[in-house]
Order: structure tokens, then sequence, then C-alpha cells
């Protein structure tokens, strides 16, 4: 199995359940892996034949910004279902985190996945 993955991703979002979160944006922090065979890439080493990160990233900040999501959870499953849709993924894991939610810890969030793993 190949993993296509993107680690890091920063969006700020309208995310949380207290009156302040829903103000005020505040970092998102997104990991991807999502599983694709990337051997015709490979073999013609044109992106047409792999899992583009670049277009996966900017849909995924595009949803984390448009939506006002009270959950991680509910972003994270969101987030599956577009790779899933859009990007026909068969695989995912998905994890969200808010750095700033608790001042006691560096981040909080969840971590999913969705579909069958080869």
């Amino acid at each position: 199995m190949d993993i296509v993955y993107v680690r890091g991703l920063r969006v700020q979002a309208i995310i949380g359940i207290h009156p302040h979160e829903r103000v005020m944006p505040q970092p998102v922090v997104v990991d991807l892996e999502m599983a694709w065979d990337i051997a015709a890439a490979v073999r013609g080493d044109a992106i047409e034949h792999t899992l583009d990160y670049q277009r996966v990233s900017e849909r995924v900040a595009e949803l984390i910004q448009q939506g006002q999501y009270r959950l991680v959870e509910t972003l994270a499953e969101a987030i599956a279902c577009l790779l899933r849709e859009e990007f026909s993924v068969g695989w995912a894991r998905i994890r969200v985190g808010k750095p700033q939610a608790l001042s006691d810890a560096s981040e909080v969030g969840v971590l999913i996945e969705r579909g069958v793993r080869p």
C-alpha cells in the first residue's frame, strides 16, 4: 500500500462550542494520510496519475474555512467524506487538532480512519 500524506496543514477556522470560539477564528492543524497506488505516477512521472496533495490541501482548507463546525469530530468526518467523494480515496487517516484549545496542553483533537485499508 502506498500513502500520500500532508502533515501540519494549518487553517484558521471558526470551531468550538464556547462563545468566544464562535466569533474568533483559531488555528486548526490537520494531518492526512491517504491510500493511493502511485505505480502509474512512477511510470509516467506525471501529476495526473497520482493524488495531487496540493489540490487536496486546498480543498480541505476551503472546507474548513467555509464551515463553522462545533466539534473537531464533525470536521474530521467532513474531511473524510470530501476525500472519499471528490478524490476517490479508498482509505484515509485524518487527524484534526486545536493547538489553542487548552492552556495546559500543546494540542487536543481527534484521529479517525475511514474506508478500507488496503
